[in-house]
């Protein structure tokens, strides 16, 4: 599937030129669907990859791009904002994102969604996250991923 099209991906790529962003979207050969695996794949930290993680905050969709380094602290974190965190369905992230899980990027949904971004991933310089499909990635960093997902930078973990 490597340089294959596919209009997750291609959604993806268009909003990051949207920000006047190009990154080189490099397609896996093999489906990366965990943190451990892409990391594996490209030779770098596990905490060097941002994952694109749905949740639903008291039933609405939920966007947290965490560190592939820890687990979301879902209780901790909703109580943080006032809310109860559960795990969004996989037909909820289909829904909210037009991407399915294992390759959810942080960019490319059909509207805005509500995005927490990892005050971990700051301390990494290039970030790397799917691209819409689970055989795609993209570098970033902590500061694009503010910029374009509108995001709030917050600690997921006390």
């Amino acid at each position: 599937m490597v340089n294959s099209m596919h209009p997750s991906v291609e959604r993806a790529r268009g909003t990051l030129h949207g920000f006047g962003l190009d990154p080189e979207i490099r397609w896996f050969d093999e489906a990366a669907t965990t943190a451990q695996t892409a990391a594996a794949a490209l030779g770098i930290p596990v905490g060097a990859i941002a994952n694109s993680l749905v949740f639903t905050l008291d039933g609405e969709p939920l966007l947290v791009l965490t560190s592939g380094a820890h687990r979301v602290d879902t209780a901790w974190l909703g109580e943080r904002l006032g809310g109860t965190i559960g795990r969004a369905s996989k037909d909820v992230v289909k829904q909210a994102t037009g991407q399915v899980i294992g390759g959810v990027a942080p960019v490319g949904h059909p509207s805005p969604l509500r995005t927490l971004v990892d005050v971990a991933l700051a301390e990494i310089a290039v970030v790397w996250a799917a691209a819409g499909h689970a055989h795609t990635v993209f570098p970033t960093s902590f500061d694009e991923l503010l910029r374009i997902t509108g995001g709030e930078s917050t600690a997921v973990v006390p």
